[in-house]
């Protein structure tokens, strides 16, 4: 008997509502704005944002996440793998403790390139290739002393980006991925093939959807990442290129069973209002409520 595919795990992330690590990418909404309007649109659930967006006291934050009755899923860290490993792994030793601390699950790893923004991105070397790989695993290892797991993220503008590098990743390494939906297709791969290539692989989702006109041209060099994000390169959940329903349907079908994470990546200008960032992440809530993802051998 096919297990009940309802309901899904749905989570949020502050990024929705413009909040990034990149210096200077917008308008920055206080942390409370953004919980009451989580809590206010239905949200249980989210990931912690950039360091020091909430804060770094494991019982202010829980002080914090519980007044507006929002649990911690876990948090997205980019950090420089392949050099300075010590420095890394310190700073993933510190979001350890405080994802453990407040009853997260996950830690979201991007290899970060050590410039500011993901607007461009050098190559590696072998060694550095190396380098990635070691200091990723040993975040892996801290992480899991803490009870969390570590899931790679792809993301553009990062070590990890386009398909042969996330194909790679997987051959050379054992942790699981962060399948964002979003950042897959702008760098070049299909989230729903990637998916049915490695389903045992899928450590958690961030689901974005993408005009896929507009991440073409981010893939091809002719306009940075950040000015497409501002031109809409973000679409809410139904409204853009990547297929969601056979996302979600494919990874329910091979067992996954953790986080929706939903997250459509925003920059704001200081006349937007708490509400406006909201519409999307509403629309998002809508389509998934909507979502018809019986299994494929139920509707045949």
């Amino acid at each position: 008997m096919i297990e009940p595919l309802y309901p899904l795990r749905i989570a949020a992330a502050p990024i929705s509502w413009g909040v990034c690590e990149v210096p200077g990418w917008g308008h920055v909404l206080s942390a409370e704005a953004v919980l009451a309007e989580m809590a206010r649109l239905g949200i249980t659930a989210t990931e912690l944002g950039p360091p020091g967006y909430l804060p770094d006291d494991p019982v202010a934050l829980r002080s914090l996440l519980d007044r507006f009755r929002i649990r911690a899923v876990g948090g997205f860290l980019a950090l420089e793998l392949h050099r300075e490993p010590e420095r890394a792994v310190a700073a993933a030793r510190r979001a350890a403790e405080l994802f453990a601390a407040t009853g997260a699950e996950v830690l979201v790893l991007a290899a970060a390139t050590g410039l500011n923004g993901y607007d461009a991105r050098p190559g590696l070397d072998a060694a550095e290739w190396r380098a990635l790989l070691h200091t990723a695993a040993a975040i892996r290892d801290l992480a899991a002393e803490h009870g969390l797991r570590t899931a790679m993220h792809p993301h553009v503008g990062t070590q990890v980006e386009t398909e042969a590098e996330v194909e790679r990743f997987l051959a050379d390494s054992d942790l699981d991925l962060c399948l964002d939906t979003g950042h897959l297709l702008i760098g070049g791969t299909n989230p729903v093939g990637l998916a049915r290539r490695h389903p045992r692989r899928i450590g958690h989702v961030h689901l974005k959807d993408v005009r896929a006109d507009l991440a073409s041209e981010v893939r091809s060099g002719a306009v940075e990442y950040s000015d497409a994000v501002r031109r809409g390169l973000y679409a809410p959940l139904g409204a853009g290129d990547v297929d969601i329903a056979a996302l979600v349907r494919s990874v329910r079908e091979a067992g996954y069973r953790g986080w929706f994470v939903i997250e459509q990546d925003t920059a704001l200008r200081p006349t937007d209002s708490v509400e406006s960032a909201s519409r999307d992440a509403q629309r998002s809530l809508r389509y998934l409520a909507d979502l018809d993802i019986a299994p494929t051998s139920a509707r045949m």
